[in-house]
């Protein structure tokens, strides 16, 4: 990861978006820490999973560039607590770049993968459009219905009809809320996988279909009689959907 010499940073607003760079090497977390100031981001920087804890405990933090190597709790056990609780988008920054690696780190609860080495300018591009899914989310209305299912996108929550509330990972509810926003109509692996993780998911077709057969499983569903697979097309959600 190389950087070029900029100019000194300008000292961001108070409302500026506030990044949390996770990682045990130290001239990483420089590395981004600069690049990313300069850009006008509030940085904070953990070396360890606890020191994470730490920071998310002390002030609100709008996304986290975690490693996954890391002493103590490594980043996949990390980045599932934090989207369990419905914590900030999480980008998986690290050295494993195989794809059974980053396929894990997705239904994980990431929002995207990189693999290291990998330029400041591709950082950068990955945290701003993290960041923008998450204001596109904060936009959308909060809740939805279908059948006796109740979907809270504020709260990234899935409610059955005896008001038990259904563990999703954050990949799950990303599908789910593609679904949920455009149901009885086809959609390709593609577009469920632009909702769902970004123009730059397109090596993680095969996510897409666990995801999809969790989601069955979740929502108690027979067969095809909520998400139908269309062959050689895509899923169709079957239910109509209204907004509660």
């Amino acid at each position: 990861m190389t950087m070029a010499p900029q100019p000194n940073p300008v000292p961001p607003p108070r409302d500026t978006p506030t990044v949390l760079v996770v990682d045990d090497d130290h001239a990483i977390r420089t590395l981004l820490t600069e690049s990313l100031s300069r850009h006008g981001y509030r940085v904070e920087t953990a070396a360890s999973a606890q020191e994470m804890d730490v920071a998310l405990a002390r002030h609100p933090v709008s996304l986290v560039l975690l490693d996954i190597m890391m002493p103590g709790e490594d980043g996949i056990s990390a980045c599932r607590r934090i989207a369990l609780r419905g914590g900030p988008p999480i980008i998986f920054l690290s050295a494993l770049g195989d794809e059974p690696d980053r396929i894990l780190g997705l239904e994980m609860g990431a929002s995207h993968y990189l693999t290291k080495p990998c330029s400041a300018r591709e950082i950068l591009a990955t945290v701003r459009a993290a960041l923008r899914a998450r204001d596109e989310i904060a936009a959308e209305p909060r809740y939805y219905c279908f059948l006796d299912w109740r979907v809270d996108f504020a709260a990234r929550e899935l409610v059955d009809g005896s008001g038990m509330l259904v563990d999703l990972t954050d990949g799950e509810f990303s599908v789910l809320r593609a679904f949920v926003k455009r149901p009885r109509r086809v959609l390709t692996r593609d577009s469920l996988l632009e909702d769902a993780r970004g123009p730059d998911s397109d090596a993680y077709d095969r996510a897409i279909d666990v995801q999809v057969s969790r989601l069955r499983r979740k929502l108690r569903a027979r067969d095809d009689e909520i998400i139908r697979t269309i062959r050689n097309e895509g899923y169709f959600f079957v239910p109509t959907v209204t907004r509660a």
